[in-house]
C-alpha cells in the first residue's frame, strides 16, 4: 500500500458511497464526478461560509459576490473574470508578487527565526491588495486583517460576556479596516478610476460599506487562504528531500504541478457548503429542494475514479480521468469557482521559490495544526524558519 503523504489526517471517504444522506438530514457529496456536477448546478444558493451573517443585512445593502447567485451573480464574476486571467496576472501582477516576496526574503535574511506565516501572509496582503486597490491604506493593514481574522474565533451575541466582547471586536474589526484601508481607497478612485477591482465596483454604484464588504470576502478567500497553503507546500518540502530538490531544478511549469499537487492532496478547505432550491440528482440518488448539501472536497480529491490509484501519494502530473483538474476541487467548480487560483498558485511558487532558493535556510519547528470547524479548513502556525 501507498504511504500516506498527507500532513493532515482528514480521514478516508466512506467507500462506494460518493452520495449519501446524513442522520441530521443533511446530505453528503464524496465522489469527485458527482461533487463537481453539484458544484455546477444553478439550482442552488450558498449555505456556508458565513451567509448567516450576510443574510442579517439589511436589504437595500448589496450582498458580497460570495453571496450572490444566478444571473446576477454571473453578469458580475463575467465582468470582473478580466482581473483574474492567467495573462493579466502574468504581467500585472507577476513583478508585485516578485517585490513583495523578496521583501519578506530580506526579513528572513535579518537573521533569528521567523514564523513562516507571518510572511506568507505579508505576501498574500501585498498581492491582494494590489488586485483589489487597496493601495492607500495606512500603515500595519497585515495587522488588522489579523485581528479581524484571528486564529480562534468566538461567536458575537448579546446575552453574555464573551458575545459582547466578540460583537464588540466584529464592529471594531470591521470600523478599522473601513476607515484605515477601503475608505482611503475609495476616496481616490471616486475622483479618478483605476484598472482595479474597486474602480469596477465604483463603476457598478456601490457603496463604500459594500465595497468593504467585497474586500473582506477577497480578505478571506485569497489573502487568508493562500497564507496557510504556502505553509503546508514549504512543509512538505522541508520534510522531503527529493520533491524539494526537484522543485529547485525544475521550470515554471513543471513547479506549478508540483504545488497543484499538494493543494489536491492537502484542500485549504475540506468541504463547500450548498443549499438546494429545487430538486436535483446526484448520481443515483435525488436530493430534495431546500437541502442542505456539504460537498466533501477533502474526501472527493481521492476519488481513484478521477485521480487515478495511490491518491495518498504525492504524485506531481499524475494522469486524471474525465473532468479531473490537477489540483482537485480544491478551488471549487461551477459558478463559484475560485477566481483567483492563478494567483495564488503563481504568488505561492514565486514566493517558495526564492525561500528554497536561499542557501542554508531550514525549518526550525513544524507547525502546529488547528482546524476551522465550519469549512473543516486547516490553520498552520508556529512554523519557523532561519538560514545558517
Amino acid at each position: 500500500m501507498a504511504a500516506n503523504a498527507r500532513k493532515v489526517d482528514r480521514g478516508m471517504p466512506p467507500k462506494a458511497c460518493p452520495v449519501q444522506r446524513n442522520p441530521d438530514g443533511t446530505w453528503q457529496i464524496n465522489g469527485y464526478a458527482e461533487g463537481r456536477a453539484f458544484l455546477r448546478e444553478h439550482d442552488t444558493v450558498q449555505a456556508g461560509l458565513g451567509v448567516e451573517t450576510v443574510e442579517s443585512f439589511p436589504q437595500k445593502i448589496r450582498r458580497p459576490v460570495l453571496y450572490r447567485d444566478g444571473p446576477e451573480h454571473r453578469e458580475h464574476r463575467k465582468q470582473t473574470a478580466k482581473f483574474f486571467t492567467p495573462r493579466r496576472v502574468d504581467e500585472a501582477y507577476r513583478p508585485v508578487m516578485e517585490r513583495a516576496a523578496e521583501q519578506q526574503i530580506a526579513v528572513l535574511r535579518k537573521g533569528g527565526p521567523v514564523h513562516l506565516a507571518d510572511l506568507s501572509f505579508q505576501l498574500a496582503v501585498d498581492v491582494a491588495a494590489a488586485v483589489i486597490g487597496l493601495t492607500e491604506s495606512k500603515p500595519g493593514i497585515k495587522n488588522r486583517l489579523d485581528y479581524f481574522f484571528p486564529e480562534k474565533f468566538g461567536s458575537p451575541g448579546f446575552t453574555s460576556l464573551s458575545g459582547l466582547y466578540w460583537a464588540y471586536r466584529q464592529v471594531r474589526g470591521w470600523g478599522s479596516l473601513y476607515f484605515a484601508d477601503v475608505q482611503p481607497a475609495v476616496k481616490v478612485r471616486r475622483k479618478h478610476r483605476q484598472d482595479d477591482l474597486i474602480s469596477h465596483l465604483l463603476d457598478e454604484g456601490c457603496t463604500a460599506a459594500e465595497i468593504l464588504g467585497e474586500c473582506l470576502t477577497f480578505a478571506a478567500a485569497g489573502m487568508v487562504t493562500t497564507r496557510e497553503f504556502i505553509v503546508m507546500a514549504a512543509w512538505h518540502m522541508f520534510t522531503d528531500d527529493e520533491l524539494r530538490a526537484k522543485y529547485l531544478a525544475s521550470a515554471e511549469p513543471e513547479r506549478l504541478l508540483m504545488l497543484h499537487e499538494v493543494l489536491r492532496l492537502e484542500p485549504v478547505l475540506g468541504h463547500l457548503k450548498r443549499r438546494t432550491t429545487n430538486e436535483i440528482k446526484v448520481g443515483s440518488e435525488v436530493v430534495p429542494s431546500g437541502a442542505v448539501v456539504r460537498i466533501q472536497i477533502d474526501h472527493a480529491n481521492l476519488d481513484t475514479g478521477t485521480v487515478g490509484e495511490e491518491p495518498l501519494s504525492l504524485c506531481p502530473g499524475r494522469s486524471m480521468g474525465p473532468g479531473g483538474n490537477p489540483t482537485g476541487l480544491s478551488f471549487g467548480d461551477g459558478a463559484h469557482k475560485c477566481p483567483g487560483s492563478h494567483i495564488a498558485i503563481l504568488e505561492t511558487d514565486v514566493f517558495l521559490h526564492k525561500l528554497f532558493s536561499v542557501d542554508g535556510v531550514r525549518m526550525v519547528t513544524a507547525p502546529r495544526i488547528t482546524f476551522k470547524d465550519d469549512i473543516a479548513g486547516y490553520e498552520l502556525r508556529g512554523m519557523q524558519v532561519a538560514v545558517d
